[in-house]
């Protein structure tokens, strides 16, 4: 396959040069973030924090990384409908693609530490997200309220995984230093994600708008479901290999630094505009998956098979409702 920049130069329609961006802003973005996982992972181990610590905050915000980059690069680049659509567009597809492909392989075990600690801090999340923004815009006052929360929810989080005795997620690597090694994962990631997140930004943007759909709409769709390929893809693992907490985890802590670190950072740098129709649509629907979610977990303490094909339909029909 040609390099987006050789594609770019080829006597070929202009849809299709940026659909050939568009999939090497995935690939790129796929990549980065794995290779951001991995380094971030073994730098905090070789520092020697626990392996439990690690999962709950360096390795839940490496995750999320795809949607700040494309999130800020969009909102500085193109608007700030391409952030706030990415991220809630994000959420959904995570509640309803990833949690909801990884329940139909195997049925999702609900730990009871994670309803009790990280759940109420996904309502809180999304709640607070749609009350900063009943005024139609996030502000950086709401944006430096959002990271003031997740400054919160990780010191909560890093006090009791710290204050459970749990001797087996001592990492036997503990404490044994970095590496260059390392430390190149952790730039070869971040630079990855950089590029992967223009190429996703311009393809996806220039696809869709030559197509006659808007930036929420991009943001939403394309840009989201890109950005949530490293949450759908370590879960899908976890679900095959039988981590079925990890899976779960992992889309719950996502959905939290989505809300919290990106649309935080993103209104320091530029207030976010949120349109009426996003307030009485796309949000309510963000609220909507949420709750149901939760009652899904509640109830006999897993996600069934049913759950699964539930949460795909309603993600299919949420996409179908965002056709003009």
């Amino acid at each position: 396959m040609l390099p987006p920049w050789v594609a770019a130069s080829l006597p070929v329609s202009g849809v299709l040069r940026h659909a050939v961006l568009l999939l090497f802003g995935v690939v790129a973005l796929y990549a980065g973030a794995e290779l951001l996982v991995a380094g971030a992972g073994r730098l905090a181990i070789g520092f020697g924090l626990r392996t439990a610590t690690v999962g709950v905050t360096v390795i839940a915000f490496a995750t999320t990384a795809p949607e700040l980059f494309v999130s800020t690069i969009g909102a500085i680049d193109v608007s700030t409908d391409i952030g706030l659509g990415a991220v809630v567009g994000s959420n959904v597809a995570n509640i309803g693609l990833v949690l909801g492909v990884s329940a139909l392989i195997t049925p999702l075990t609900i730990t009871e530490i994670a309803m009790k600690r990280h759940v109420p801090f996904m309502v809180l999340a999304a709640v607070l997200l749609v009350g900063l923004g009943l005024d139609g815009a996030i502000g950086r006052l709401d944006g430096a309220i959002l990271l003031l929360v997740l400054a919160g929810f990780t010191a909560y989080l890093l006090y009791y995984v710290n204050a459970d005795p749990a001797p087996s997620v001592d990492h036997p690597d503990a404490g044994n230093g970095i590496t260059i090694r390392d430390v190149g994962l952790v730039i070869g990631g971040l630079l990855a994600l950089v590029i992967g997140s223009r190429w996703l930004v311009s393809g996806g943007t220039g696809l869709l708008s030559e197509l006659g759909f808007s930036d929420l709409f991009i943001g939403l769709t394309v840009l989201a479901v890109g950005t949530s390929l490293p949450e759908l893809a370590a879960s899908v693992v976890g679900a095959i290999r039988g981590e079925t907490a990890f899976a779960v985890g992992n889309v719950v802590g996502s959905n939290i630094y989505n809300v919290l670190a990106v649309l935080g950072i993103v209104a320091l740098i530029t207030p976010i505009s949120i349109s009426s129709s996003t307030l009485r649509f796309e949000l309510p629907v963000m609220i909507a998956f949420t709750v149901v979610l939760v009652a899904m977990m509640g109830y006999g303490g897993r996600l069934s098979r049913p759950d699964g094909a539930a949460l795909v339909v309603g993600y299919v029909a949420f996409v179908y409702g965002l056709l003009p």
